[in-house]
């Protein structure tokens, strides 16, 4: 039996290569589209939320985990460990983190004797699934609870989320814009780029460029002023649009020293908020 087992969300966008190489339990959130509920990832694929958002019309929102998926994952986890770390979505700006918490005290009395951890990440996408990977890297090594949760608030320092959207409809539909509100008048001729860290409460505008291939460039800029010539770990995000993110995956390649490199579909429970056609990235340098 291992000391600890790692759970996180779907909204993670961890490579299936990495959950399956160290063993992390996913919990899957949800999307509701048409009066049925989908689990994020296995009843629909992300791919699938995008195209639909790009009609514009009747469109998905979404929905945490409940407790009970939450509890029922710490159930497996304790069939193979002695203890349990969770990290889920940041709890800023979902009730995901709530969820797990409630799961962690029902399972108090089911599950006497596993160490159930539940650390609020901060984080989103791939910055999260960064936390959770190096946790989970720790664990698979033979580490306890206290050396996986050390593992994780280390790298929780480092990450950063930048993404570029093809336009702010989304967000002022869903009334999520929050600073990015004073673009808000020209949504059809920018690209905005945002970003998320753990010591932000939300995402911060960070630069309009008007076209694409500006903001693509505005991305690397922004990568070399964080990275410079240390060893970068990327998982470069895409909303249906890979093509676009296997050509800025050549760019970091050819530039960067990459310890690293992903390419995944933004997690569509974010996705939802910032629309289809987003391209960007989770990394953190060492």
């Amino acid at each position: 039996m291992n000391k600890v087992a790692v759970v996180t969300d779907s909204t993670s966008c961890l490579p299936p290569e990495i959950v399956k190489e160290y063993d992390i339990q996913v919990v899957p959130l949800y999307i509701l589209y048409q009066g049925k509920s989908y689990r994020d990832g296995v009843d629909m694929t992300a791919q699938e939320v995008y195209r639909i958002m790009r009609r514009k019309q009747d469109l998905p929102t979404t929905a945490t985990a409940a407790v009970g998926d939450f509890l029922g994952a710490f159930r497996e986890a304790a069939k193979k460990a002695e203890s349990v770390l969770c990290i889920p979505l940041s709890g800023i700006l979902s009730k995901t983190f709530e969820a797990a918490s409630a799961a962690k005290n029902l399972a108090k009395e089911e599950l006497p004797r596993t160490v159930i951890e539940v650390f609020d990440s901060r984080a989103v996408g791939g910055a999260l699934g960064f936390i959770v990977a190096e946790a989970a890297k720790v664990a698979k090594a033979g580490g306890n609870l206290a050396a996986a949760l050390e593992a994780a608030k280390k790298v929780m320092g480092k990450v950063r989320l930048y993404a570029m959207l093809d336009t702010l409809y989304y967000l002022a539909r869903l009334g999520r814009i929050g600073r990015a509100a004073a673009w808000a008048g020209s949504l059809l001729d920018m690209k905005p780029i945002l970003q998320h860290s753990p010591e932000h409460d939300e995402a911060m505008p960070v630069a309009r460029p008007r076209t694409k291939r500006k903001g693509i460039e505005c991305l690397l800029q922004l990568l070399r002023q964080r990275v410079g010539s240390l060893r970068l770990h990327i998982n470069i995000h895409h909303a249906d649009d890979l093509e676009e993110a296997q050509r800025l995956v050549e760019k970091v390649k050819s530039e960067f020293n990459c310890a690293e490199v992903y390419i995944t579909e933004f997690t569509p429970l974010m996705g939802v908020h910032t629309g289809p056609g987003l391209l960007g990235f989770s990394f953190y340098a060492d």
